[in-house]
């Protein structure tokens, strides 16, 4: 039976920085509805996937809870988790319900951590900022302003303010100075609601840029409020810094980490970091196409802007030790920076020697190895749903994003923790055909489908698609989209407020009043250990 730890003792741990891995085994949408600051959504479906890369040390503490239509996820998540090998695994007392009771405060949305930490920057620094009206009369002027966009590249582009340029947020001190070298140009930094356009901004100020620097208020929420046109597809980039820009760069990067307390470390002394007890992660702060063309081996793939916007996904053990590295000397300190500013033991890695980028390609995969199955082949399913399409019943666990993209014709989107309630909706067949987008997940899934097929009494053949839907399309077979087929409700991902064109007013000004709200909640807390340098 597995052990149980009080909400009582999962707060002293996290007083007393003790590493713990508190984890929210629900989909994401239901955890971003309510959740502890430190609580770090693993959800069911996709443990054996997540656990060894986001939780690499087996014998972390490690506490969870969930419950999804009653039905507690708890017991079966710390069994997947025990079965891979953690030896520390518990339930928390009461659950989610149990930290209410106690007294513990619940947060809403996705990164608090990291958005809350914003607020209290903005709070304690009165970060300076612009009405998204004040930023248009100085584009429309022709001002000497330019617009920095803090977000991922592919945020940008789906919407941007007009004349912004791409710089996420670990680039803004990097580069910042190309786009504004002339001390008199007011740079203007936004995101899409807050929290980024306020890092970045205040990034900028403490790299001690002359400039007048300012983020835009509310960023692009800010902006559609206020009944403002927004462009889509832009592509401007940052150039690369010129030698003298990023010695400056470097040299204020240095000063700014140093001041929030991070450490230098040498790479061969990596190894004397991973002492008992204490869990490292090792990231690679600059651009994915960067880490891809060449990296540290070891070293994760985290660009630094994001790795501060989520944290909480990416270092979901509070209290673990974490080490940065770049190419460059900026964007390691910067991001560094920020994270020892949230209560992190945080080290940069001193060299930058070329030589140490020697890995190239994606991150390679950390996870259990998939069990085998029944395969088949693209044309064997197209034959069988050509010959008798009511006699095969395709699940498709893949995200509910994927699904409404593309997915087989009669496919239907299943979440992989609700297969009990999803084979209530989905006609009985004599055969099922489990796939997602490479056929991993249905590997796992296979066996609980099994399970709860032998349960009701039912001896269909089950049987995974070779390559997954990748494999379909890749063939040149039919294809559908839309959010057709869903046998349970799209819980799998929350939907920001601050994503996308098409969010209603109502649901844009409630983030940001929520938003708000967030430093009186840290205070009510009391865990987070923030301190604003």
């Amino acid at each position: 039976m597995t052990a149980t730890l009080s909400f009582t003792n999962a707060r002293a741990h996290l007083l007393a920085r003790h590493e713990i891995a508190l984890l929210d085994v629900r989909e994401e949408d239901p955890f971003a509805q309510e959740h502890p600051l430190w609580a770090a959504n693993l959800p069911l479906s996709r443990i054996e996937l997540e656990a060894w890369r986001r939780i690499p040390r087996r014998d972390t503490l490690v506490v969870v809870y969930g419950s999804h239509d009653g039905v507690d996820l708890g017991p079966l998540a710390a069994q997947r988790l025990q079965s891979l090998g953690y030896t520390r695994v518990h339930l928390l007392e009461g659950g989610l319900e149990g930290w209410r009771a106690a007294g513990g405060e619940l947060f809403r949305d996705v990164n608090v951590p990291s958005k809350s930490f914003g607020e209290l920057v903005e709070h304690e620094r009165h970060t300076p900022s612009l009405s998204a009206q004040e930023v248009k009369a100085l584009i429309d002027a022709k001002a000497d302003v330019v617009v920095l966009d803090a977000r991922r590249f592919d945020e940008y582009q789906t919407m941007s303010i007009p004349t912004a340029t791409s710089v996420p947020g670990a680039e803004l001190v990097l580069r910042a100075r190309e786009l504004a070298p002339d001390p008199k140009t007011q740079i203007i930094v936004n995101c899409a609601g807050r929290t980024r356009s306020i890092i970045g901004t205040q990034s900028l100020v403490n790299a001690g840029l002359p400039n007048p620097i300012a983020a835009l208020r509310n960023g692009t929420i800010g902006w559609k409020l206020a009944g403002q046109q927004l462009d889509h597809g832009a592509a401007r980039q940052a150039p690369e810094p010129d030698a003298a820009h990023l010695a400056t760069a470097q040299n204020q990067a240095r000063s700014v980490a140093e001041k929030a307390g991070v450490r230098w470390i040498a790479y061969e002394a990596l190894a004397s970091l991973e002492a008992p007890g204490r869990t490292v992660y090792r990231f690679d702060v600059r651009t994915p196409e960067e880490y891809a063309a060449g990296h540290i081996p070891g070293f994760g793939s985290a660009p630094g802007g994001q790795l501060v916007q989520e944290t909480d996904h990416h270092v979901p053990v509070r209290g673990a030790r974490i080490v940065l590295a770049d190419n460059d000397g900026v964007r390691a300190p910067m991001s560094a920076s920020w994270l020892a500013q949230m209560g992190w033991e945080v080290y940069v890695l001193e060299t930058q020697a070329s030589a140490l980028f020697s890995e190239p390609g994606a991150e390679a995969a950390a996870h259990a190895p998939a069990p085998n199955t029944p395969d088949i082949t693209p044309a064997v399913l197209a034959q069988w749903l050509d010959e008798n399409p009511a006699s095969v019943a395709l699940l498709n666990v893949t995200t509910s994003v994927n699904h409404v993209k593309k997915h087989i014709p009669g496919a239907w989107f299943v979440i992989r923790a609700q297969l009990a309630q999803a084979l209530d909706r989905i006609p009985a067949a004599p055969r099922y055909v489990l796939t997602c987008g490479s056929s991993l997940l249905a590997r796992f899934a296979e066996q609980d489908l099994r399970t709860l097929l032998q349960a009701r009494g039912s001896d269909a053949e089950i049987h995974v698609l070779a390559g997954g839907n990748a494999a379909w399309f890749a063939a040149g077979l039919p294809t559908s989209t839309g959010d057709e087929r869903l046998a349970v409700p799209r819980t799998d991902r929350y939907r920001r407020p601050y994503e996308g064109t098409d969010a209603p007013a109502e649901a844009m000004q409630a983030y940001l009043d929520w938003e708000f709200g967030l430093v009186a909640q840290l205070g009510r807390d009391g865990t987070h250990h923030f301190k604003v340098i």
